[in-house]
C-alpha cells in the first residue's frame, strides 16, 4: 500500500537516520494539577529508536507511564525535555493534518457516536487526506477494500459495526488505521478484552504488516508472552521509569520482571530463541 506524498516543513530540525524512523531522545513528562504543586506524576527520560518494520512493545504495571509515553510518541503531549523524532521531525511540532497523515493512533476504546457499517467506519481514516464518506474518491474505496484485506477482514464490510464480535471490531479498527497510510502505527492495549486466540490473530496481523509495509508499530499491552514471541524490542517501565530497553531475550530476566509485575514467574526460551513467560502459583 503506497504512502501519500508529504511535504516536510522547513523550520523542523532533521536528526534522522537513514535507517531510524522513530527516534525518542531523552523525553519527559510531568503531571501537575497546579503550577505551583509537586507534579502528581513523572515520566523520567527515556530513549530508543525503531526502525521501518520493526515492532516495539511497551511493557509495565498500571500506572508506570506506558500510555503517557504513547501520547509522547503520538505528539499529543510535548515532552517536558528531550525530543520525540519520526523521520526527522518532532511529532508534537507537526501540524495536526499532517501528524494524521503520518501517525496513525489505535486507542483502548473506539467508540461509536453513530451506526455506521464497516466500510464507512474504515472510511473515516480517509479524514486525515482531506476525504468524506460522502464525497471518497475511486482511489480513496481501493484504499479501504486495501485496508480490509490486509486484516482479514474484507467479508465484513457491509456488516454493522455493532453487530460484530470484539476481534472482528479490533481488526476493523487496525484496518481504519491503515486506511490514514501512516508512518508510525500506534495501539494502546489492543488486545484487551480479547480471548487468547483473537490476541495471536491480531499479533500475528501487525507482525505481517509490519515486515510487508514497513510500518513501525508502537504497542502499549500487559501480555508479556505475546510482546515476547512478537516484538522486535521491549521497553520495561515501572513507576514513571524506563528500567531497561532491547530485545525480549535480553529484557526477559526473571528476577527484574517479578520485580516490575509482583508475581512469582518463570521464564523459558523456546525454540524460536523467544522467551516465554508463566504465571507460577504463589507457595
Amino acid at each position: 500500500m503506497s504512502s501519500p506524498l508529504r511535504t516536510p516543513n522547513p523550520g523542523e530540525p532533521q536528526r534522522s537516520h537513514s535507517e531510524v524512523r522513530l527516534s525518542v531522545e531523552q523525553a519527559s513528562y510531568a503531571y501537575s494539577p497546579n503550577p505551583s504543586q509537586a507534579p502528581s506524576f513523572t515520566l523520567e527520560a527515556l530513549s530508543f529508536q525503531a526502525k521501518p518494520g520493526e515492532i516495539v512493545a511497551i511493557l509495565g504495571p498500571n500506572a508506570s507511564g506506558k500510555s503517557t509515553l504513547l501520547q509522547l510518541i503520538s505528539g499529543a503531549l510535548e515532552p517536558l525535555s528531550g525530543r520525540v523524532f519520526l523521520n526527522g521531525f518532532a511529532t508534537h511540532s507537526l501540524p495536526p493534518k499532517t501528524r494524521a497523515q503520518r501517525i496513525a493512533f489505535v486507542q483502548q476504546e473506539s467508540r461509536l457516536l453513530f451506526p455506521a457499517r464497516v466500510w464507512e467506519f474504515v472510511m473515516h481514516g480517509r479524514h486525515a487526506h482531506g476525504r468524506s464518506v460522502r464525497f471518497e474518491s475511486e482511489n480513496d474505496v481501493i484504499i479501504v477494500k486495501n485496508a480490509l484485506a490486509q486484516v482479514g477482514a474484507e467479508h465484513l464490510s457491509d456488516r454493522w459495526m455493532n453487530k460484530i464480535s470484539g476481534g472482528e471490531k479490533q481488526r476493523v479498527i487496525l484496518a481504519r488505521a491503515l486506511a490514514q497510510q501512516p508512518l508510525l502505527l500506534l495501539l494502546d492495549e489492543p488486545t484487551l478484552h480479547l480471548d487468547i486466540g483473537a490476541q495471536v490473530d491480531l499479533l500475528e496481523s501487525l507482525r505481517r504488516l509490519a515486515v510487508g509495509n514497513r510500518y513501525t508499530v508502537v504497542v502499549v499491552t500487559h501480555e508479556l508472552s505475546l510482546a515476547g514471541e512478537y516484538a522486535d524490542q521491549v521497553v520495561l517501565m515501572h513507576k514513571g521509569k524506563c528500567l531497561r530497553v532491547g530485545p525480549p531475550a535480553s529484557v526477559y530476566q526473571r528476577d527484574l520482571l517479578e520485580q516490575v509485575f509482583q508475581a512469582p514467574l518463570s521464564v523459558e526460551m523456546t525454540s524460536s530463541g523467544r522467551p516465554r513467560v508463566t504465571l507460577l502459583a504463589k507457595d
